[in-house]
């Protein structure tokens, strides 16, 4: 059986999608079985036994063959339940009653939604289209300090322009863009 095991991980190095089902299915229960003793709890222990397979297949080329594979297995395993329990002692769960749940009801979810990121994006857009009516080296300045979000030094050594010149070449992009901005928005107000 080692012989049959020891093929399969080697195609499975190669990539080798049936050998890693082989021995997904050859060691899953030695793995959960070993994680359910110290968990005690059927879903954690799935849960790491998953993690563990999917690190173990995404690093299965730096396995040693010195070492027996369930042996690595196990290793992996220990020490994905090990960062399972210090994240939880790190972040904390407390349950909440029927008292505490009426505090927690009226928090306001400040995160954007899909309406503001496209509102943000017919912005950025707009914007988009103002900067191009600028010279091209104009242009240039502004999307890499504004677009790329480049520092003064990194422009500088990019373009190979002194400092001083950039930061002029910059100022007076933004005041040409804001020109541009004040025209277009007339434009559209006049009647």
């Amino acid at each position: 059986m080692k012989k049959v095991v020891d093929e399969h991980i080697n195609a499975a190095k190669q990539g080798d999608q049936v050998a890693f089902t082989f021995l997904l299915n050859h060691y899953w229960s030695e793995v959960y079985h070993f994680i359910l003793k110290s968990a005690q709890n059927e879903a954690d222990t799935e849960d790491i036994t998953i993690e563990t397979f999917s690190k173990a297949f995404s690093r299965i080329t730096t396995y040693n063959p010195e070492y027996a594979f369930n042996t690595w297995l196990l290793t992996i395993a220990k020490n994905v339940h090990i960062d399972l329990i210090r994240n939880r002692r790190n972040n904390p769960v407390f349950p909440i009653n029927e008292e505490d749940s009426s505090l927690y009801q009226n928090i306001i979810d400040e995160s954007p939604s899909i309406e503001d990121e496209i509102i943000q994006r017919q912005k950025l857009r707009i914007f988009e289209a103002y900067v191009e009516l600028l010279k091209p080296h104009y242009q240039e300045v502004i999307k890499m300090r504004y677009f790329q979000d480049m520092s003064y030094n990194e422009i500088s050594e990019q373009l190979q322009e002194p400092l001083n010149t950039v930061k002029v070449k910059i100022m007076r992009a933004k005041k040409l863009l804001a020109e541009i901005i004040v025209k277009q928005i007339d434009k559209r107000f006049e009647i």
